[in-house]
């Protein structure tokens, strides 16, 4: 998937996080985090926007993310909401969907 746009989701609200996804003239994923937890969690949560990005077949990007407390699931969901917005997507097979 090609990140085309500048897009974001999530919220500055308690255990939610926001994610902005742009493209990288680099070819490469770099992440930027900005978390109250990030000594705790720093590693986990960039493992899992990373880990979601190679199943959404992201390979360059620039992310941002400010990191309110997230659980992993809304991590993931910020993510690929995030990159399909960026991505211009409109035809994504969320989980369940045949």
């Amino acid at each position: 998937m090609e990140i085309k746009n500048t897009a974001m989701a999530g919220t500055l609200e308690s255990s939610d996080i926001t994610i902005v996804i742009e493209p990288n003239p680099e070819k490469e994923v770099s992440i930027k985090l900005q978390s109250s937890v990030e000594k705790q969690f720093g590693e986990q949560i960039k493992k899992v926007i990373i880990d979601t990005l190679k199943e959404l077949k992201v390979d360059s990007a620039i992310v941002s993310a400010n990191d309110k407390g997230a659980l992993d699931c809304v991590i993931k969901s910020r993510v690929q909401t995030a990159a399909l917005r960026a991505a211009e997507e409109t035809n994504f097979k969320w989980g369940g969907e045949k």
